[in-house]
């Protein structure tokens, strides 16, 4: 059984992808894709850590080639990967200042492939694309990217929500903990 959860920033995604990994049997993984850059990356990743703190969960880092991290989980394990979001900037933005504008559509087949091979897996994404900003090229490249993998995984998962405000609407199937 997977799950899409899609909101703005603070709004209780984590919460309930936690939520619904906790009510799954077997090992419980939160495979984190952000690569700290500040300290405020780092406070944020603290944060994240506390919260999950006596929940059961194995910390599995991996910001690229998500593919390589399955061999560090159980098959039938659930995993809680938080988030697409930074994984696709990852993957899109290199660190020698070029972008590969290929990353969604690579990245889209790696994702739905590594769903396929895990029992169950929360994808946590950042609903960021829908404003009426005018942004450079390459910023719209990976906002077009996001929704690209966002459509995908909302597709894909027998569940899919948006958070506003701590509140999740369900699209597709639902979660009653």
């Amino acid at each position: 059984m997977n799950y899409f959860l899609s909101g703005g920033a603070k709004n209780g995604k984590s919460s309930l992808a936690q939520e619904i990994v906790c009510a799954q049997s077997g090992p419980r993984y939160y495979l984190a894709t952000m690569i700290p850059h500040d300290d405020e990356d780092r406070l944020r990743i603290q944060r994240h850590l506390d919260n999950r703190a006596g929940m059961g969960f194995q910390t599995v880092e991996c910001g690229t080639d998500i593919l390589s991290s399955l061999s560090r989980m159980e098959p039938d394990g659930a995993v809680l990967l938080d988030s697409v979001t930074a994984l696709l900037s990852n993957e899109m933005f290199r660190a020698d200042g070029t972008m590969d504008a290929s990353a969604p559509a690579r990245l889209e087949a790696e994702l739905l492939e590594f769903s396929r091979r895990m029992r169950c897996c929360v994808f946590v994404s950042d609903y960021i694309y829908a404003d009426g900003g005018q942004y450079d090229e390459w910023t719209e490249c990976y906002r077009r990217g996001l929704a690209r993998l966002d459509r995908a995984l909302a597709a894909a998962c027998e569940n899919a929500a948006e958070l506003c405000c701590a509140q999740a609407y369900w699209y597709k199937g639902g979660f009653s903990g």
